[in-house]
Formats: C-alpha cells, structure tokens, sequence
C-alpha cells in the first residue's frame, strides 16, 4: 500500500498553505472501490437514499425463487424474515426522525422569532447583559440556528450510536448470518457518514464550535483532533478487538494507520501555518493604535480555510472507516463497529464519573 502523496499550494490571496481537499491515500487497488467523498445533503435526503439502498439489497437478496432452488446455501426462509424485520426497523426509525426534523424545523422557526425580538431591542437602544453593547465591531451577535439545530441532531446521533452498538453486540452473541450482519453494518457505517455531513454543515454556521469539540463531552475533547476522532489513533485502540487477524489484514492495517499518521502531520501541519499566518495578520501595524478593523477584515478571509480542514479531517476519518471495512470480514467489522460505539460511550461516561465526583470542601 502506497504512502499518501499530501500536496500543498500556495494561496497569493491569503498566504498560507492549505492541504488539497483530494488526499490520495491508498493504493489503485483501493480507489478502483469508487468515490466515497462525504455529502453535505440534509438528513430527509439521506434517509431518501439509505431507503433505496436498502430496497435494493432486499431485492437482491431475495431474488428470483430459481436461484434458491439451485443454490442451497442462500438465505432460508428464517433469514428472509428476519431481513424483513430489520427493514420494517428501519422504516419507523426513518419516520421517528422525520418527525424528529420535523420538530427541529418547528424549534428553528422559534429560533428566528427569537432574533428578530432580540433585534427590534437592540434597534430601540436597549443593550443586554451588563447595560452595554460591547461588540465593537458591531456585529449583531445572534443566536446561531444552525449550531442549536447541530447540538440537537447530534443529541438524537448519540442516542442512534447507542442503540446500534447495542444491536451489534446483541446480534454478534446470537451468531446470525453475515447476511444480516452486514445489514447492521452498513447501517452503523451510514451512521458515522450521517454525522460528518452534519458536522460539515455546522462548520459553515460556526467553525470555531466545530473544533473546539464543544458539542463533546469532557473526556472526548481531550483526545480530539480537528473537531473529530484521530484516525491513526482509532485504528490502534480498535485493533486488539479485532482478533484473529491474517497476515495479510495486519499489513493492510498496518500501512493504512501509516497512511493515517502522514496524512494527519500534512493536515496538522497546515493548521499550524494557518495559526501563525492569521496570528500575524491580527497583529498588523501596531497593537496600540486603536483602530484594528482592516486587520479583522483580512483575518476573516483567512479564516475560510479553516472550514476545509475540518472538511478534510472528517474526509480522512470517513474513508478510514471505509478502507477498514474492505480490509476485515463482516463479522470483523461489526465487532469493529460495536468496539467504536463502546470506546465513545465509555469517554462519555468517564466525563459524566469526573464532572460528579466527591470534592473535598474549600
């Protein structure tokens, strides 16, 4: 598996390096599977499309009666209705989370009604939280919709994550077919796409959210890299769950977390030069003379790059998903799976045991 080539140019207008969005990482034997780039469509559109894919696996599956009669190693009759079952699943927790969008339209417009109030005070002079309007750029500072419509999609993400892990584990000790497995497992990976469009569409509202990782918990924050999990990292806490593992897979893996590692230093590297780059841009001309506005003006141009790295994080940590599912078999995968939903719910638990413990008294 070759190395990835990371590629950096140069922008005249801002002047700062930025990673190219297409980070070719694996070898052609990798990209010959197609074009896995992360979508950015809101969350009716993907229910849209995973409806679809999983009508046609159903079709396939099922299939003419003839192939049956002549392979008698497809799925029985028991198999087909358990798939039948699991589709029927999918469909009320399609509807549950139409009606869920359908309450974060209705919390949105809310939302707006809220801003257009608050604005009509500050028209009328009337200045809130400590008597005085200090924004001295006088930007309005509104309450942003689209991180409180992010925190309330990503709460209900959780809750999905949860629920999936436990799925997997239950489905794993009851030894089904791969065929159902790989149902669950293509489910829990469109769940982790599902949450890099999400993201991706908050970047755009407020990037600096994004990568504080305010939306984490305590625990995750502390072990978070561009807004997300660090691939390389993953890769290395997953594998042990993974075992038994052949040769082959071990160097698969084994090159892909290397691929990882430079792919990251190329993008962590790019965030430092945008750091001082901008840093440098705020502290133009003297820090004493009073009026700094042209210096914000050319620090927020800068500050568009900062979005396509968090892009291009989420890009490198989606098609480190992708790649580990063609490298393990299905059962792998899904232990893979079930082993990432616990590892992110023992992080949320280890900061809600912190944020609680005994404190000795001042």
């Amino acid at each position: 598996m070759n190395s990835p080539s990371t590629q950096f140019v140069t922008s005249r207008r801002m002047g700062v390096f930025e990673p190219i969005h297409q980070i070719s990482m694996w070898d052609e034997s990798f990209r010959s599977s197609g074009n896995f780039n992360a979508s950015a469509s809101m969350i009716l559109d993907e229910d849209t499309k995973l409806d679809n894919q999983s009508e046609d696996a159903s079709h396939g599956i099922l299939g003419p009666s003839s192939k049956y009669d002549q392979e008698a190693t497809k799925p029985t009759d028991k198999v087909q209705r358990r798939l039948a079952q699991n589709r029927e699943a999918a469909r009320k927790s399609r509807m549950r989370k139409k009606a869920y969008v359908q309450q974060l339209e209705t919390s949105r417009l809310k939302l707006i009604q809220l801003e257009q109030e608050l604005d009509r005070v500050r028209q009328q002079g009337v200045y809130i939280g400590g008597g005085l309007d200090t924004n001295p750029l006088g930007f309005s500072g509104t309450i942003n919709s689209g991180i409180t419509t992010f925190e309330m999609e990503y709460g209900h993400w959780v809750e999905e994550q949860n629920r999936q892990s436990c799925e997997l584990r239950n489905a794993l000790k009851a030894c089904i077919s791969d065929v159902e497995l790989r149902f669950l497992v293509d489910n829990g990976m469109s769940h982790y796409f599902e949450l890099f469009s999400m993201k991706s569409t908050a970047a755009k509202a407020d990037v600096f959210y994004v990568m504080s990782g305010m939306w984490k918990t305590s625990a995750e924050r502390f072990f978070s890299w561009i807004g997300g999990f660090r691939p390389s990292e993953l890769l290395k806490v997953l594998q042990p769950h993974l075992d038994p593992l052949t040769d082959q897979q071990l160097l698969d893996v084994h090159n892909l977390r290397q691929s990882c590692q430079q792919a990251e230093d190329a993008l962590s590297q790019g965030m430092d030069k945008l750091q001082h780059t901008l840093a440098e841009t705020v502290a133009a001309c003297q820090l004493d003379e009073g009026s700094y506005v042209p210096q914000m003006a050319n620090a927020m141009e800068r500050l568009e790059a900062l979005v396509s790295f968090v892009t291009q994080a989420d890009h490198l940590r989606r098609e480190t998903l992708q790649q580990m599912s063609r490298i393990l078999t299905t059962r792998q995968a899904a232990r893979g799976l079930a082993a990432l939903g616990e590892y992110f719910h023992r992080l949320r638990a280890l900061s809600s045991l912190w944020a609680n413990r005994p404190r000795e008294p001042a």
